[in-house]
């Protein structure tokens, strides 16, 4: 994750992260209730960073369709610090085609 940005950058980031759960609990199950009218109204995009190789990256386009798969190339975990620029170009994509 560090090879794209300074040290600083890497040190206010790891400050700054807090853990939030993918995967969610028996509690949470119960308490949400995901129906198609609702949450599968909503077109999703999933913006992938291709230098992640993360498995979950792949699970979660599966088990959660999307409308459009979006890949940043030579992108990190991050891609708000490693490749901030293209992040930006996509999210203007998205929203210019989707909203």
């Amino acid at each position: 994750m560090a090879s794209g940005f300074y040290r600083p950058d890497l040190t206010l980031a790891t400050l700054l992260l807090t853990p939030f759960p993918i995967y969610s609990s028996l509690e949470t199950e119960k308490a949400v209730v995901v129906t198609k009218e609702k949450y599968g109204s909503i077109r999703r995009i999933y913006v992938v960073c291709d230098e992640e190789n993360d498995p979950k990256q792949t699970w979660m386009i599966e088990n959660n369709p999307v409308d459009e798969v979006m890949v940043i190339s030579d992108s990190d975990h991050m891609a708000m610090f490693s490749k901030p620029q293209e992040l930006c170009s996509c999210l203007l994509d998205i929203g210019d085609r989707y909203l």
